[in-house]
């Protein structure tokens, strides 16, 4: 399974509610809180292509976007995949 990094902030509904999808399937990933931690915030619009809303996910190279894109996938029956291959096509 590829690396899956969520960027987050305290007290974040969609943060959470990402997470929640994440641990349901049994998905470890990595948190990034950037409550209050500017350089990993620039991090993330640097790799986010801009978007400054959290959360930001990324699985394997593959940059899912908010939670929002994420529970989207999951919908759709690409999140599986996504997840076994870490970013051979984009989301």
């Amino acid at each position: 399974m590829p690396p899956v990094e969520i960027y987050t902030t305290r007290y974040c509904p969609h943060c959470n509610a990402a997470k929640a999808l994440l641990k349901r399937k049994g998905v470890d990933y990595s948190e990034i809180d950037v409550s209050r931690d500017g350089d990993h915030r620039e991090e993330m619009i640097q790799r986010a292509n801009g978007r400054m809303s959290v959360p930001q996910i990324f699985i394997g190279t593959v940059h899912v976007g908010g939670s929002d894109e994420l529970h989207a996938l999951e919908r759709a029956g690409k999140l599986d995949p996504l997840l076994a291959t870490g970013g051979g096509a984009s989301a």
